[in-house]
């Protein structure tokens, strides 16, 4: 199994990035998956889970309607398209399974910088 993250880099306050999240190993519709993120010196946040289907979407409270979580079946890809980036959002970003996170499978991550 394995969990590949990309799309990561750096961006002005206020720009936009779409992360993805290439699976391999297992099927992406099987699965309840998430979104988390983690900033230096701070503990790891989820920021957004599907659930398997893609019928139900949840987000946090700092990234509601600024952050929008999909996935294409046909790609095996789970995808975080990020809008109105805010310096607060600069973290390594990570997909794993789970709703909240809690799964048995995680990507390394992808950095994502916002310069204010």
């Amino acid at each position: 199994v394995q969990l590949v993250e990309s799309g990561g880099g750096l961006v002005r306050h206020g720009g936009s990035l779409t992360l993805s999240c290439a699976l391999s190993g297992f099927t992406l519709g099987t699965y309840d998956m998430s979104w988390g993120r983690q900033a230096p010196g701070k503990g790891p946040e989820w920021v957004s889970g599907i659930n398997r289907g893609g019928a139900s979407k949840y987000y946090a409270d700092s990234v509601k309607d600024r952050f929008t979580i999909f996935e294409d079946n046909a790609r095996n890809t789970l995808y975080l398209q990020m809008n109105n980036l805010k310096p607060e959002d600069t973290a390594v970003h990570y997909c794993s399974s789970g709703l909240k996170g809690r799964g048995d499978y995680r990507g390394q991550g992808t950095q994502v910088t916002v310069s204010s």
